[in-house]
């Protein structure tokens, strides 16, 4: 789907890919960036700076709450009009704990803000998408949700779920030979500050321009699924061939995969 004179909303686009992402789609021809983010300060910031090449509005949602998802929306489309590209950048990792010193707060916090507000928000816009037979979802998990990581049990655990339930909608619409189409992120860390303090040496510590930017053409090629780097859609692959102490040996400590986490610090 081409970006050019739709209405994008961006859920997390107050900071990080999701803010750079609202430019990316303004400098593109987007009718309109609609801002969905937890951060009032950051919004009005972000919209400011978004109205310097095109119309921006920003609204205060909390994501984890499905009643203010849908209030939220039913607003949103009174102002803005139809949502035409959803993208859903909207995550939270807590810290780089083992599983068992998670406290109960963590898992539900992570759980309920990566994996199930998706679909909160998802729920809202897609039975308007479907009735118009028009529309895109792009939901923004991780690699790993492809990588079961150390130091980030529950992250993981709510990135497969992500994947697991993003790609599972876009074999149903597929099924039901509806034009809405879904794309599935999976991008390895990014250099926004939510990762701060991960080290890795093979894969690099990616780029948020250039992520940015390979997201929004996945998303106008209408990719089903971007695995960014490219090497990544390869995991799977070597998990299904190779031991599993095999593959650990290799991935986790020949590549150091499974040690990106042991100095983590994060954004605070």
């Amino acid at each position: 789907m081409k970006i050019a004179e739709k209405t994008v909303l961006i859920t997390g686009g107050a900071s990080g890919i999701g803010k750079i992402m609202g430019r990316m789609a303004l400098e593109k021809g987007a009718k309109q960036v609609v801002i969905w983010d937890i951060n009032e300060q950051n919004i009005a910031a972000v919209v400011a700076e978004h109205e310097k090449i095109g119309k921006a509005t920003g609204y205060k949602v909390d994501v984890s709450k499905n009643d203010n998802v849908v209030d939220a929306y039913n607003k949103t489309v009174s102002e803005c009009g139809n949502i035409d590209i959803l993208i859903q950048c909207a995550g939270v990792v807590t810290s780089n704990k083992t599983f068992d010193q998670n406290t109960i707060s963590d898992i539900d916090r992570t759980m309920t803000i990566n994996a199930i507000a998706p679909m909160y928000v998802a729920h809202a816009m897609l039975p308007d998408m479907i009735a118009r037979n028009c529309g895109h979802i792009c939901t923004i998990a991780s690699a790993a949700g492809m990588l079961s990581n150390p130091k980030m049990s529950i992250y993981a655990a709510s990135k497969w779920a992500a994947i697991g339930w993003s790609d599972s909608v876009r074999i149903e619409l597929a099924v039901a030979k509806s034009k809405v189409r879904i794309t599935t992120v999976a991008p390895y860390y990014i250099n926004t500050g939510m990762f701060d303090g991960v080290s890795s040496w093979l894969f690099p510590i990616l780029d948020p321009e250039k992520t940015s930017k390979k997201i929004l053409r996945a998303i106008e090629r209408n990719k089903n699924f971007a695995g960014i780097p490219f090497g990544f859609h390869f995991i799977r692959f070597w998990q299904g061939l190779l031991p599993t102490c095999v593959f650990d040996f290799i991935f986790g400590e020949v590549v150091g995969v499974y040690h990106t986490m042991d100095h983590f610090t994060g954004r605070k």
